[in-house]
């Protein structure tokens, strides 16, 4: 059920945009090192849930959910222009969600209307699961990659930066390592000669447990970024980051903070 319609002077939802968490399915199993200390984990583990077992949620048509009563009745629950995090308790291309996948690509269709944003750490099935209609990507649908070392970076980009998206956004987070992305910023390049890469998200690891980030990582692909006009975005310090050799313990309120008063932030449309 479309509300919206293509020609925006007949568009009638008179609220706000909102920023919207969907996990429409929860649970997953850990694919490489940036797992390690998974937070979805820590959270069910506290509660003897599970965290390894993949099901579909009660959110899981959440997009597309109507409101049934009240001054704005018939409109979707969300409202139009909304942002949505997209499975940040599962990974989307999880192969236990296989069968409700299509279902929830038809949902993005749906509300075109909002911008959708989803991360992943397997590449390597999305070019299989990508609805028929994909063509060379939906424009408010961002499917970013994790690549928390050089490791990952050297096994996930080929592929990922190979693939027919509208957006391609990294995100190295947890950073565990210096990462070059250097050759992939060469490699990959669109019709018009800039890189098929447009934004780099960069953090360091939250938790107890967290992992040492050193700062210098940070700052080498910051440079990377800037020396090739790709959008750049120092997300979180982590609970633990080295600077000039001293390490410093960051509490949880502050990561956020911390890292954007480093001034790295350049963020491009």
């Amino acid at each position: 059920m479309k509300q919206l319609s293509l020609f925006p002077e007949e568009n009638t939802d008179p609220r706000s945009p909102e920023s919207v968490n969907w996990n429409l399915w929860h649970g997953c199993t850990k694919a490489s090192a940036g797992c390690l200390n998974c937070y979805m984990y820590r959270r069910d583990e506290s509660i003897g849930k599970d965290p390894s077992i993949v099901q579909k949620t009660e959110s899981f048509d959440l997009p597309v959910r109507i409101l049934r009563s009240g001054k704005n009745k018939g409109l979707y629950k969300i409202p139009a222009g909304s942002h949505i995090f997209t499975c940040f308790s599962s990974d989307f291309f999880h192969p236990a969600a296989d069968d409700w996948r299509e279902e929830a690509w038809a949902m993005m269709k749906e509300r075109w209307d909002c911008t959708f944003f989803m991360i992943t750490k397997r590449p390597e099935r999305i070019a299989e699961h990508l609805p028929k209609s994909w063509g060379k990507g939906w424009e408010h649908v961002t499917i970013a990659v994790t690549c928390e070392n050089q490791e990952m970076a050297d096994k996930r980009l080929p592929i990922y930066l190979s693939l027919p998206l509208f957006h391609h956004s990294v995100m190295i987070e947890p950073m565990l390592s210096a990462v070059n992305l250097q050759p992939y910023i060469d490699a990959y390049k669109a019709p018009e000669g800039t890189p098929v890469l447009k934004h780099v998200s960069v953090g360091g690891e939250s938790g107890s447990k967290a992992r040492i980030c050193e700062y210098s990582w940070v700052e080498s692909v910051h440079t990377q970024c800037m020396k090739n006009g790709i959008s750049f975005y120092y997300h979180q310090t982590g609970a633990k980051l080295l600077k000039d050799g001293k390490l410093y313990q960051i509490p949880r309120k502050l990561q956020h903070s911390q890292a954007h008063k480093a001034g790295l932030d350049s963020l491009r449309s």
